[in-house]
């Protein structure tokens, strides 16, 4: 198995994405990593990686896209990027997936460029895991597609609910419409021929529970909830952020308190705090195209390159894309 790797991308330079790849070979023997990166930004930071020399190559390219730089400016301007090449490797079937820690809106915008989308899929979508009361749960999509149509949720839910049942091993997934309201009638136009849509399904891989509230999604009302991409990724960013504000509140409490020290109450708090760390999934799946494609977070270390290069894997090995088609009647 073939993982190409954004080498030049995240907040913290190749350091974390080498060390990231050095250790996925480690525990993937089938596993060989394709670094994409400038042969001289790398170099400096082979030889402390370890890396293993028979499974791991570098493929030149030529600059990469900054986290603040706007997607298609800086695609039309640098054709050779570290995400450039990395996506046309993909799309000569050079690798089986892509990993990368970089600009969010370039990994999507370079990949949308290639059109190398599943056959039955309109538009890929990002889809996130998402701790529950009822164990995780997946929000698709969170901002590969803030224009969605209907018939573009329908199959996010199917999309999702594959992967929530391959990956997350939810035997028969519940989806959900993202909605302001649980009752019949409420919501806009999108939402409410998305619900049609569901409700005529002839099979789905998993049951469709009708609409969910932002706060059904915490409480496990669904495994799957499906909404326009520009609204995913406002109630994720939402959710980071309170969970940060209220973990902090929460430590500064208990020592406030007197109920724990200054150190106990960093463990205490760090061991909540590790049920929504990205670390331990590695990134977030762009679902729909041919191949699989990992967004990881760009503030990741080592260990969360670790993990999404793991998780681009067991994608191709679980062939969740063949499963897809099947799913969409492709």
């Amino acid at each position: 198995m073939r993982v190409a790797l954004d080498a030049l991308g995240g907040d913290h330079g190749p350091a974390p994405n080498l060390q990231g790849a050095a250790s996925a070979l480690r525990g993937l023997p089938d596993l060989t990593v394709v670094a994409v990166g400038e042969p001289g930004t790398l170099e400096p930071h082979l030889a402390s990686a370890e890396l293993d020399a028979d499974r791991f190559e570098v493929v030149p390219c030529v600059g990469s896209v900054g986290m603040d730089e706007k997607p298609t400016v800086a695609l039309r301007e640098k054709p050779e990027c570290s995400l450039a090449v990395m996506w046309k490797l993909l799309a000569e079937k050079q690798v089986d997936a892509v990993v990368s820690a970089g600009n969010t809106g370039a990994v999507v915008a370079a990949g949308l460029r290639t059109r190398q989308f599943l056959k039955p899929v309109k538009r890929p979508g990002i889809a996130v895991p998402l701790p529950t009361s009822a164990g995780r749960s997946v929000l698709m999509d969170c901002g590969a597609n803030p224009h969605a149509k209907p018939e573009h949720l329908f199959q996010y839910g199917v999309i999702g609910a594959v992967y929530a049942r391959e990956i997350l091993g939810i035997e028969r997934p519940r989806i959900g419409t993202l909605n302001i309201g649980s009752e019949e009638g409420k919501g806009n136009e999108l939402v409410g021929e998305t619900h049609e849509l569901f409700k005529s399904a002839g099979s789905l891989p998993g049951e469709y529970v009708g609409y969910v509230e932002g706060r059904g999604i915490y409480h496990g009302e669904a495994d799957v909830t499906v909404c326009e991409g520009f609204v995913g990724n406002v109630v994720l960013k939402v959710s980071e952020g309170f969970a940060q504000y209220l973990l902090r509140a929460v430590g500064e409490g208990l020592v406030g308190a007197g109920v724990l020290g200054p150190e106990d109450a960093m463990k205490t708090v760090g061991g909540v705090g590790r049920r929504f760390a990205y670390q331990a999934t590695g990134g977030a799946p762009l679902l729909g195209v041919d191949g699989a494609c990992l967004i990881a977070h760009g503030s990741s270390d080592g260990d969360a390159i670790a993990n999404a290069i793991k998780a681009a894997a067991e994608m191709v090995s679980k062939d969740v894309n063949g499963q897809i088609v099947a799913a969409l009647g492709g």
